[in-house]
């Protein structure tokens, strides 16, 4: 058993750390103070611009596709240690190698079930990062756990389908950069078979009927999500019939295609997280003094620090194990792993995150530092892509169903 990451690997891993170094951690101020300054808190800042430029510039940008003709074309085995360290930085790293939710999501979906055409409009921009997308499946008005409840219509008429219905939390969706919604409704209400009722269908932002109603703070933080969420309504919007993704009925299948790998890339971000927050942690043991003397040697301290190593750890072979079975079997094949790291990371890194702000006490809970905002970013990923306890419900079938 080879524990060791290739030589690929290993060479972008430098040169992502040293970029991280570099560029990213002393942005992290500057950025947040211009966005301050905005006449809006999701605009894209020119620091963000300028990390962009330098990344690509290194080579260090699309390295979330497999596909060489598009992407980095590494696997999902090479790209967790990558994306692991964009975790740290979760507010700008992501962004600066263009590698952010929901757009890394909404341009596999386009690469692997977009025509011609649409790549051509809507994925090319997406993979330079001139445009920014978003993806439109969340409602307020049902479970959106259970995607065949979605009330949003996509009804042909002639050449044409007409969108109607409410969203929200759409991530990205209030950045002014977000050019294209890939909005999941029902075609066939009706229809027997509860999976082939809905479709995907492209809804530029600009379309008639499209309204981007009002943000949707997290835990207080407008600009959470690399653009913000919004609440959307679709108010008789409509587009050309040939902005179905895929066909019709299809949109079920397709959302899974592309939830299934936004899951880990959200698990492996999440290693980088807890690690920051480590990191963190030692830094305020050793440099602050409570009692007498310092925090590291209070003996809850160690005990939490020691606890989120062995945590981290086992996460991380978890998440490398969830990566290797999708490349070598397949998405379906890795379907209890997948569930697994969704169901324990987020969990696991928000108890490690908890602990960080606890022992930067007032300071944890402020601007001053990231934790608040990794706090909440994480508390956050127990919900999206499916809340914690559909995913268990799930894996307890699976595992149930071996004893009859």
């Amino acid at each position: 058993m080879d524990f060791a990451f290739d030589a690929r690997t290993e060479e972008l891993r430098a040169r992502l750390l040293a970029f991280m170094d570099a560029h990213v951690y002393p942005a992290e101020r500057t950025d947040a103070a211009r966005r301050a300054a905005l006449d809006s808190p999701w605009r894209t800042t020119d620091v963000v611009e300028e990390l962009k430029a330098e990344a690509r510039r290194q080579g260090l940008w699309n390295l979330f596709l497999p596909d060489s003709a598009y992407g980095a074309g590494l696997t999902n085995l090479q790209y967790a240690p990558l994306a692991e360290i964009t975790g740290r930085s979760p507010h700008l790293a992501p962004l600066a190698t263009n590698c952010a939710a929901p757009d890394t999501g909404n341009m596999e979906v386009l690469h692997q079930f977009g025509t011609e055409e649409q790549r051509k409009r809507w994925l090319e921009p997406l993979l330079a990062g001139e445009i920014r997308s978003a993806f439109a499946m969340t409602e307020p008005d049902v479970a959106s756990s259970d995607a065949t409840n979605i009330e949003t219509r996509v009804e042909r008429d002639g050449d044409a389908y007409v969108v109607t219905g409410r969203k929200w939390y759409i991530s990205g969706a209030m950045n002014p950069d977000c050019a294209i919604f890939i909005v999941m409704g029902k075609t066939d209400p009706d229809g027997p078979d509860a999976r082939r009722q809905q479709s995907m269908i492209l809804v530029p932002r600009d379309t008639p009927g499209v309204e981007v109603r009002r943000a949707m703070s997290v835990y207080g933080f407008q600009d959470h999500a690399h653009g913000g969420h919004a609440e959307v309504v679709f108010d008789h919007a409509r587009v050309p019939a040939e902005n179905l993704v895929g066909e019709e009925g299809g949109g079920f299948a397709i959302a899974q295609a592309r939830l299934g790998p936004g899951r880990i890339h959200h698990c492996m971000r999440l290693i980088g997280m807890a690690e920051r927050a480590i990191d963190l942690m030692c830094e305020r043991a050793v440099s602050r003094t409570a009692f007498g003397k310092p925090l590291a040697a209070q003996g809850v301290v160690g005990e939490w620090i020691a606890d989120a190593r062995v945590a981290v750890e086992q996460l991380r072979l978890l998440v490398l194990k969830t990566a290797w079975l999708m490349d070598t079997v397949g998405n379906k094949g890795a379907h209890t792993e997948i569930q697994a790291i969704k169901i324990a990371t987020p969990r696991t890194v928000v108890g490690i995150l908890d602990k960080a702000v606890q022992l930067y006490g007032a300071g944890g809970v402020s601007q001053d530092y990231p934790l608040a905002e990794l706090w909440a970013a994480a508390r956050t990923l127990r919900l999206a892509d499916g809340p914690d306890e559909v995913h268990q419900r799930s894996l307890a079938r699976r595992e149930l169903k071996r004893f009859g």
